[in-house]
């Protein structure tokens, strides 16, 4: 800020209008780290800096409901592609049409706090690519956000509390897919979360990423359990169900994406499809805070 200062006041007394465009660029550079600092500010609830896993299920409606998901997942994956955050599929149920569920880990600072207002139910509204008769349709799909936890925080899990069942992975991965049972379904009998794992070659490692995502599903649930006591917390951390979207994506007979939360808005649909969830994202992040301050 300094330097600009400087440079301003050197081309007023110099009457030098070539360093205007410098001088914009250098302040909207500035403008833009500010924004990105005040979004930081509000990051400041436990586990924000983590980084994340999403899971992404499909809801009634077969081959639309599968294209949505896939639809949900190209959103996402697009989103951080432009925020710098790696990420790796875990596990990935591929249906006729798209894809049934799928679980990604999210890596980089702060992944679980951007992303922590995307859990709940999205809601698509479109002509169907999949109706001869083109009609209009209505599809849901979930989306779970858990942080990823340190080894170092404790969430007890007994052998005897887990069902563990191996099977074959499926999709593309050449003749190991069709020869070992890697893949590994682990069910939380207690409370029936189930969480799945087949990018790894090896069954134990496997085992071990679908462990980790497990833990962290269970500290989620312990903590929505404990925050049910408080009402402005449990506002957003209520089980998922099919009349709970957070979010519309209306692609007929107008074009929108409204989040029901904060009313957030814009008209432009395939941005928001291309990652462009900037915007939300931060509403979200004012509101919860204004929510729980």
């Amino acid at each position: 800020m300094e330097e600009l200062r400087e440079l301003l006041l050197l081309a007023v007394e110099e009457a030098d209008e070539s360093l205007e465009a410098e001088i914009n660029k250098g302040l909207d550079a500035l403008i833009n780290k500010y924004n990105k600092l005040e979004v930081i500010e509000l990051l400041g609830e436990k586990f924000d800096a983590n980084s994340a896993f999403i899971t992404i299920h499909s809801g009634a409606g077969g081959t639309e409901a599968c294209d949505w998901v896939n639809m949900l997942y190209r959103m996402y994956s697009r989103w951080m592609e432009r925020e710098d955050f790696k990420y790796q599929i875990l596990d990935l149920l591929e249906a006729e049409g798209g894809i049934k569920s799928v679980t990604v880990q999210v890596t980089g600072r702060f992944a679980y706090g951007y992303l922590k207002g995307e859990s709940g139910v999205h809601r698509l509204v479109r002509i169907s690519p999949f109706d001869s008769s083109s009609r209009r349709h209505t599809t849901f799909a979930s989306v779970f956000i858990s942080p990823v936890i340190d080894d170092d925080i404790e969430v007890d899990i007994k052998p005897d509390d887990i069902r563990i069942d191996t099977y074959r992975a499926s999709g593309a991965g050449g003749q190991h897919v069709n020869k070992t049972d890697s893949a590994v379904r682990l069910t939380h009998l207690a409370t029936g979360i189930v969480v799945q794992c087949q990018n790894e070659r090896s069954q134990h490692k496997n085992k071990a990423n679908a462990m980790k995502v497990l833990k962290s599903r269970l500290f989620e649930h312990y903590q929505a359990e404990q925050d049910k006591e408080h009402e402005k917390h449990a506002l957003e951390k209520k089980e998922i169900s099919w009349g709970n979207q957070i979010r519309s994506y209306v692609f007929h007979p107008y074009n929108m994406v409204k989040d029901h939360r904060t009313k957030c808005e814009t008209g432009n649909v395939q941005a928001v499809m291309d990652g462009d969830l900037s915007k939300f994202i931060e509403d979200f992040l004012k509101w919860n805070w204004a929510e729980n301050k």
